[in-house]
Formats: structure tokens, sequence, C-alpha cells
């Protein structure tokens, strides 16, 4: 049970867990988290934190340097399911419960919290959870989460996951079943995990009936217009309402409300089964989200579906607040706002729907597919950019990527190692968090599924991966294991490279030697001979002598003999019997050998970078056509260094290209060619200061108006 007071901008609750000791072990305490203590005064995560001064300074640093709030639970009683007073114990984010008696494996234990916090202003402080005010209007949009003393995991393998919450490394929670009863002022609009168990005492009639539309409409259906929105936004309620919530087989909850939410809706059938798709925002929005947000949201939930498992919940929901993207089961909170005048750039309607797609996509990863967010984040963040990418691959043939292609990471892959840490690095630990955490991995997962393993085999084994896993908690050791055994590839120097090492990719060819097989025609070979003498560039010397020097041997021609005379271009007639003679002792096969006409190429690789990859070669040939030529990686398996390779054509080569489509990563193309070829690269010229240029929007109507 939960009351949001909007004029004291406190939250107060009480819960009744149920705890189930699904393990093989006797418990005798339980850990449960207080993440809201990351916002107590002098909290573990504000002392941890390093800061340094600078001759300038933001308004907002220096105000999260002085930053006072009065933040944290203040637990008011910890009992049994009787109300007997529990011992317990607070260690910064974590709170230990001792039991009354060992909790035995398959036992339940039902313990009663209370408390209260004060809600953190989110634009001036932060957080992954807080309001946003408007100051034109007085109203606040919530965006709750992490609001309730939560269960952490208890696993076979380590115990209990109680690591400190620091801000950075996210949340590790159990699977539950969900009652929530949520309290605010009669006027408020509340959206959460889960469905909506009394719409009629919540929702007018008008709405209900839009509500019951939505479910089949192929466009999102409003639900609450834009004038309700209005409305309620110039209400200041003085009575309560209490709105509803089950939500089952869920690993968290959270939940938005404001007076300022309009509410749009679509129906999306998923496995069978209606998937509502909607979109809470104020007016502030429009017109981005009343165009976009439950589109994007749809096409996520149908895409990640494809990829993965079919999406099992009843709802997804995108609520827009400032400046935020942050995700919860069935709901997450977006940021991408346009101008007050309604104009948008470009960077953000995308970023607007790449945050969207990105946080609805976390339902997949880590909300059904449980991993340990807080140890390791790129096992939520990293699979789910990546399917976020082939989400947006779907959404528009020009899709402005961020992430995900190969060439994108290449600026990060070829920087100061020293500023660089192994993907399998601890949340806390990471540098460059959103290049490592984010954009390697799913980098990496491309590379595997386009140019390692193929889009069939890869595909089958990422969803099989996906499904074994399904509500419960995977390691990294599960996700390699699983990969490598549905698809049936050993893909051990795959992980050892881009997951345990900082090492790049850089293959370069190193040479090329080019060879036809010899005849010993003697006709042949002394007409290849004088072309090849007459095509040699002469030396510096022989050129100004040929045309300064009078030579002795013009002067005196009796000093001529044999070999100054000798067509040595001409074939006798013993080379000429000499090669009758070899020809007649070949076999049929041996003369097949020796005309076949071929042009052999040897190509020595040298792997600069350490990385190991596939070797992706293009042939170009003298008549203009194309080869590609696919190497495996076990090209690498005797040598990690150097690798060499014959090839053979029918045509003559006229140049070599390795990664001619840019999908290893390759972070220095300037040694992919042969011939060599000079890569361009460009700089740009600016100004010392820069001001902020209109949209283009803005820009088209002031063209407009100047007409």
């Amino acid at each position: 049970d939960i009351a949001l007071d909007d004029e004291k901008r406190t939250l107060s609750g009480y819960e009744k867990i149920t705890y189930i000791n699904n393990s093989p072990d006797e418990l005798r305490y339980l850990w449960l988290q207080l993440d809201q203590n990351v916002r107590a005064r002098n909290s573990i995560s504000q002392r941890a934190r390093n800061a340094t001064l600078s001759n300038k300074m933001q308004f907002g640093g220096l105000q999260r340097i002085l930053n006072d709030f009065d933040g944290g639970f203040k637990i008011t009683s910890v009992a049994d399911a009787s109300g007997k007073p529990l011992p317990h114990t607070i260690v910064e984010t974590m709170m230990r419960v001792d039991l009354p008696f060992p909790l035995k494996p398959g036992g339940s234990f039902t313990l009663q919290i209370k408390w209260w916090y004060n809600i953190n202003n989110r634009m001036e402080v932060g957080g992954r959870s807080g309001y946003e005010f408007f100051e034109k209007d007085s109203n606040c949009i919530y965006t709750i989460a992490q609001f309730f003393p939560r269960m952490c995991v208890y696993n076979n393998d380590w115990g209990w996951q109680h690591k400190q919450f620091l801000g950075r490394g996210e949340f590790t929670l159990p699977f539950g079943d969900y009652e929530v009863n949520i309290t605010v002022p009669s006027d408020f609009v509340v959206a959460a995990t889960g469905e909506c168990r009394n719409p009629g005492a919540v929702l007018t009639t008008a709405q209900r009936s839009r509500l019951q539309k939505a479910q089949t409409s192929e466009q999102p259906t409003l639900i609450i217009t834009p004038e309700e929105a209005l409305k309620n936004e110039d209400s200041r309620s003085t009575t309560q309402r209490t709105w509803q919530f089950r939500a089952n087989r869920v690993r968290d909850f959270a939940f938005a409300g404001s007076r300022k939410f309009i509410w749009d809706a679509m129906g999306v059938e998923i496995g069978g089964k209606t998937v509502m798709c909607m979109s809470f925002y104020p007016k502030e929005g429009n017109p981005l989200w009343g165009q976009y947000s439950t589109e994007v949201v749809a096409h996520t939930i149908r895409t990640y579906s494809h990829y993965t498992i079919d999406y099992p919940y009843p709802v997804a929901q995108s609520i827009h607040a400032a400046s935020i993207g942050m995700e919860y089961p069935m709901i997450c909170f977006n940021g991408g706002r346009p101008e007050p005048d309604g104009t948008y750039s470009e960077a953000t309607k995308y970023g607007m729907i790449g945050v969207i797609t990105h946080e609805v996509g976390h339902n997949f990863f880590p909300m059904i597919i449980n991993s340990d967010e807080r140890q390791w984040t790129w096992m939520d963040e990293g699979l789910n950019t990546f399917v976020q990418y082939l989400t947006q691959a779907a959404w528009s043939p020009h899709y402005p990527h961020r992430r995900g292609p190969a060439h994108k990471i290449v600026d990060y892959m070829k920087g100061d190692k020293n500023s660089m840490v192994p993907i399998m690095t601890n949340s806390e630990s990471l540098k460059q968090f959103g290049n490592n955490a984010y954009a390697k991995p799913a980098t990496a997962l491309n590379i595997l599924r386009e140019t390692v393993l193929g889009r069939e085999l890869f595909d089958f084994a990422f969803k099989e991966y996906c499904r074994r896993w399904a509500f419960k908690h995977p390691t990294p050791a599960d996700f390699f294991r699983s990969m490598e055994d549905a698809s049936g590839i050993d893909l051990d120097w795959f992980w050892r490279g881009w997951f345990y090492t900082t090492d790049h990719v850089d293959i370069a060819i190193e040479s090329v030697k080019w060879m036809q097989t010899d005849t010993k025609d003697p006709d042949f070979t002394a007409s290849e001979q004088k072309k090849k003498d007459q095509e040699a560039i002469a030396g510096i010397s022989k050129m100004r002598n040929d045309t300064s020097l009078k030579f002795l041997l013009d002067a005196k021609p009796e000093l001529r003999d044999f070999y100054d005379s000798e067509d040595r271009y001409t074939p006798n007639a013993i080379d000429r019997e000499e090669y009758e003679k070899y020809l007649g002792s070949l076999s049929p096969r041996e003369k097949e050998l020796l005309y076949n006409g071929l042009n052999f190429y040897e190509l020595k690789f040298r792997n600069v970078g350490g990385l190991v990859m596939p070797i992706v070669l293009r042939f170009e040939f003298a008549d203009a056509t194309d080869s590609i030529v696919r190497l495996p990686a076990e090209v690498w398996i005797s040598d990690e260094q150097t690798a060499s390779k014959v090839f053979w054509f029918t045509k003559s080569v006229t140049s070599i290209v390795l990664d001619p489509y840019l999908e290893t990563a390759d972070v220095d193309t300037g040694n992919n060619f042969w011939p060599a070829r000079a890569v361009p690269s460009r700089f740009e010229l600016f100004k010392e200061r820069q001001y902020q240029k209109e949209n283009p929007m803005q820009r088209f109507r002031r063209a407009a108006d100047t007409k």
C-alpha cells in the first residue's frame, strides 16, 4: 500500500512480503535492498564518489556538490506476520532481517515493513526516479521506482547478492507476484507495472470505452485526451483515489503519476495474446509523443518477440519525463521533448525513438532474462543494445544508428588502452561506461551474427539462450555456453578476445606474391623474359650513361664475342628438343596441371591489433569483376600473429581489399589494400565559440515567413 503526498512530496508505504526459500540451504536471515539510501545524507555513494573543482563549473554541478537533500528510507517498522518486531540491521543500502527460526528449503516466511521517504527533485539532484516540476502550471510528473525495500537474490553459487548500490551498477532481483494499491490525489493519472484492477473506480465511462476500443485498434487511441489532461492540470483535488494494480512473475514494480498525463494505447497480438502498448505524456511532449511513442512501443515488442521469446506480459508502457531513460517491468521512463514551439531536431526525434526502443526492450533483458545487473552491466545493456539495433534497422532503412554496426566502435577500440577495461569487469569499475557496457558487446554480437556465425545459426542460438534462461538468473558462462551449444561452433576465441581483453582488430595484408606455373616451354619463356626485360625500370645511372657515354665496344667492335651478339630471346633446337622430351615424361594428369593457366596469389597477413577475427577479402580482377572470399578465425589457430593463404584464379587480380564491408571493426583500414591505397580523413574547422543553431523545422518555418 503506497500513498503519495503531492504537497509534501513524500511517499509512505506498507508492504507484506511472503518469501519462499527455493534454495537447498537453511536461511537464518534475509537481506533486502534499500536503494533509496543512495540519496541519504552521507551515504556510501556520496562518500565514495570522486569530485574535482575547475575554474568554470555549471550551476548543476555545484548544486550536486552542495546537495543536502534528506533522502533515504525512514524505516518505521519491521515485523513478522503477527506484528512482532524482527531484529534488523541496516548496512548502507542493504538491510538484514534476522529470522526467529531457520528457514528450511521449500519453507516460507512472511514479514511486514513500514517506511516513508522524501521524493527527490530529479532535475536538481538526478536519479533513476523522482519528480520533474513544471513551474508554469505548478504540477509534477512523478516517476517512482526503487520505492520499497526489495528482496535480494539468494544464489546457489555465492549466496546472497548484497553488493552495495553505489548508483551505477543496477539491480539484482528475484521474481514475485505483486498486488499494489497506490493512493494519489483524485485528479492524478497513474501508470504502473501490471494491469489496473479497478478501472471502474479511476476512469470515466468514456475512458473505459476508449480503452476497450484500443485493444483492437491499429493506431494509438486516446484514452485520456489533451483536453482532459489540461483540465486535470488546472485542478487541485482535495480528495484521494486509490489505483489497484496486479503483476505476476515480475522482478520489480514501478509507477508514474501526474495530473498532466495524456494517455494513448493500442493492442498488439503477440503469441495469440493481446498486449496493450501504451504511452503517458504531458502536452509538452507533443507533437512527438502522440505521433511516435506508442508506435515505437508496439514495434519494439513485436521485433524483440521475433528475436527472443514472445512477450509474456499484458501491457508495455512508455512514460515521458525529461532527461531520463530507465526501465522496469512493463513500464519505462523516457526523455525526448520537442522545443516549446513544437519543432524538434532530427537528433531529438531519433533520440526519443531510440530511448523508447531501448527501455521497452529492457522488458526482455533483464526483466525476463534476469541477469545480475549489479555485477555484469553488459549482460542486460549490451544484449539489449544489440536487439535495439535490430529493431531500429526494421524501423527505417535510413535509421541513424549510434551503436551496432562494426565501424561505429572503431574510434573507441583504437583509443588509449589505459582508459579501457575488459567487458568482463564489475559494473562499478567500468571505464567509458557507455562504450564498454553498451556499444562494445552490442557490436561484438552483431559481428558474431553477420561475420562469424551467419544470421541463421546466430538467430537460432540467441533465441535458444533467451528461451532457456527466461525467468531465471543467467551468468556470462550460461550465455557463452548456450550460444556455443545451440550454434555448434566453438567460440572460445571470440569470447576471450572481445569480452576478456582490450585488444582491437587490426589485420594487415603484409605481402602478396603473384605466381604462375612455369610450363618450361622455351618459346613462351623467352617471350615472357623479353617482355619482362623491356618493362623493367632502368636505374638512374644507366639512363644517364646511355645518353652521355661513348662505349668502348662501339669503338672497337672486334672486342665483341658470342655473349655480346647472342639473341637470348630466341630458343634453339636443343632447347625445343629437351622440352619435348620433358613433356613425354609427364602423365596426362601432370600435363593438365602443367597447363592449368591459373594465377596463384600467396597472401600473408599480420594480426597487428591482437584480436583474432575471420578474414574477409574482395579480389578485384582485370575484367572489372570481383569475388568475395571469407576465411574463418581458425586460420589463426596455429599462430595468432601471422597467417598465410594461397588463392588461385583463372583471371589476374588487379587489387585486393581486406574487410571491404567494414564488418570486423578493423581500426586501421590503411593496411587493408593491395596495392596500397591512401585512406582519406577529414578535419573540421570551427570558430572558438559556437552558438546553438536553430533546428531544421525552425529554419523551414522562418524561410516560409520570408517569402
